[in-house]
């Protein structure tokens, strides 16, 4: 059996974490077997390395290899793409075609971020796991497969069954062994490394002298938390190598190149996943509906008084030359000026409260209402550019289209 540093050579793993050490130890004692595998990792961490190294040490190594981005395909055609589909099964089958777990007979295929599968695909996976089989799409004719399947995911898989998005059988049945990536900031030891060797490789491609840290810079670059992990640390390397001409690159310079470095050593205190920045911007939205709506009521608490000198000055007498004018003939008199109020102290209590002044509208309206209101008004503000709406209502761009959406404003 080939041992770590060979394997880390042959698929370029830079890295001595103990932790990635043991993952790729543990892929290289299940590869010759027909286990299923699931790769769980965050995006960036490279987990399509993983199924390379089980494929090519296991005896379905001369036999085909198909890597399926399942979050790549539309979900009307996935199930065309990974089982095919008869001629005239659909608008545009043209001829009959040949699905991933055809082609990949006798082979290993990859399933990555295998989570974004429509339900009624994974029931199909799920048959195909269980039984070998598989049924064109448009056809009743069974077929059989004998392919190793290894899925990857970067989502929380139990969260997705726990929201009806991810059949738990199939969890079972794909979980078979997991293997678990560690994300960059789990590997402080290994950032270093990674950046001589992208710095190296960024320098012989552009045929320039290859950039390198200052100490200060070093200490910034362990500190950061990396959510892009490896792809990032890449990218940002990538950039400075191109983009700076001093080749000795300081800790501002670095700083300048990563996202939110200055919180880089907060503790997560929840995950950064879709949900909670979807409460966070809602949270923002509605403090804001509140923050106007303050203001606006004090802007009508300045207006009452200015109101109630402005009614002391309207003449009572209907035969004053004020409503003569040619304009208010046509007019109601009773809607011009109403009955003298009488001092507030002539009232009983009871008839204070009918009297008085109707300062805020009787119907209220619901915080979604009120919601869709700023939105609205936001958009004629900035004529439909919705960018522009968002800066304005201090929400994000996405968290707008969904509201757009929901309260129907399109």
């Amino acid at each position: 059996m080939l041992d770590i540093q060979q394997i880390k050579q042959r698929f370029g793993i830079i890295g001595n974490s103990p932790l990635l050490n043991r993952e790729i130890e543990k892929t290289i004692l299940i590869a010759p077997t027909d286990l299923t595998v699931l790769i769980i990792g965050e995006s960036g961490v490279g987990k399509e390395v993983f199924p390379q190294i089980i494929h090519q040490n296991s005896s379905r190594k001369h036999g085909s290899y198909i890597a399926v981005n399942c979050g790549a395909i539309p979900e009307g055609t996935i199930d065309s793409e990974l089982f095919g589909h008869e001629k005239g099964s659909f608008t545009g089958a043209l001829a009959e075609r040949k699905g991933y777990f055809e082609v990949a007979d006798k082979g290993t295929i990859f399933l990555d971020e295998v989570g974004e599968l429509p339900l009624a695909t994974q029931a199909r996976l799920l048959r195909v796991l269980e039984y070998g089989e598989f049924i064109k799409v448009g056809s009743s004719k069974v077929q059989k497969t004998n392919v190793r399947i290894v899925a990857a995911t970067n989502v929380d898989l139990l969260k997705a069954i726990r929201n009806g998005k991810f059949r738990e059988d199939l969890y079972y049945r794909l979980n078979t062994v997991p293997v678990n990536i560690p994300p960059l900031r789990d590997r402080k030891d290994d950032i270093l490394l990674l950046f001589r060797k992208f710095s190296s490789d960024f320098a012989e491609k552009y045929q320039m002298p290859p950039i390198h840290l200052t100490e200060e810079a070093k200490a910034v670059l362990v500190k950061y938390r990396w959510p892009g992990n490896i792809r990032e640390l890449k990218n940002i390397t990538e950039r400075m190598s191109i983009i700076e001409q001093e080749r000795a690159i300081s800790a501002d310079v670095l700083k300048a190149y990563l996202v939110t470095p200055e919180f880089d050593q907060l503790p997560a205190l929840m995950n950064s996943d879709s949900d909670q920045r979807t409460f966070n911007n809602e949270r923002e939205i509605l403090y804001q509906i509140l923050f106007d709506m303050r203001k606006d009521i004090n802007d009508l608490k300045k207006l009452v008084p200015e109101l109630g000198k402005l009614n002391s000055q309207v003449p009572t007498d209907l035969n004053h030359p004020v409503y003569q004018h040619p304009v208010s003939q046509d007019i109601p008199k009773k809607i011009i000026v109403d009955e003298p109020v009488p001092y507030a102290d002539e009232y009983t209590e009871e008839e204070e409260k009918e009297h008085e002044p109707d300062i805020f509208p009787t119907a209220t309206m619901s915080l979604n209402e009120v919601e869709k209101e700023m939105i609205r008004k936001a958009l004629e503000r900035h004529k439909g550019k919705r960018r522009n709406a968002a800066l304005d209502l201090k929400i994000s761009e996405r968290t707008l289209y969904r509201k757009i959406k929901e309260y129907g404003l399109e």
